[in-house]
């Protein structure tokens, strides 16, 4: 009998567990778990696209964020929302220009009005090369696909 309860508590369970990587989670750019490819959101910020140290490390909402101080990681986990990136770490002129969730090179980046937006940049594509050209548009776009996305 008691097994019998414990399968059923472990049954009922699974579910409830599964939930968690539901909503926002399901929507971001991550490689097991792990945002911006390894790279220090807060960094950024300091006009540096640092590689971080997983002794360095923050999950939030259910992404794992690694720093390349001790510092950053505490700046991150008292303001998570300010460091980061915009919809989801996937690349913001994909994001405006299509609606489409493209992978990113973490090296290229812009900060506008505080946010961290990162681009494609392979095989001669560099794309915040063309976000810089109609900036302010491709922004409104993206910023209404991603809400789709976020539903």
């Amino acid at each position: 009998m008691r097994i019998w309860i414990t399968a059923l508590v472990i049954a009922l369970a699974l579910p409830l567990a599964a939930q968690t990587n539901t909503g926002i989670t399901a929507q971001l750019n991550l490689k097991q778990g792990l945002a911006i490819q390894g790279y220090d959101p807060v960094a950024y910020f300091g006009q540096k696209a640092l590689k971080g140290d997983k002794k360095f490390s923050a999950t939030h909402q259910g992404a794992t964020y690694y720093f390349s101080s001790e510092e950053n990681r505490k700046a991150f986990v008292q303001n998570p929302s300010k460091y980061e990136p915009q919809y989801g770490g996937w690349c913001a002129y994909a994001m405006g220009a299509t609606g489409e969730k493209v992978e990113i090179d973490p090296k290229t980046f812009k900060i506008v009005d505080g946010k961290l937006y990162l681009f494609y940049n392979a095989y001669f594509n560099n794309t915040l090369v063309s976000w810089n050209k109609d900036e302010a548009h491709l922004k409104k776009q993206a910023d209404a696909q991603w809400a789709k996305f976020l539903k």
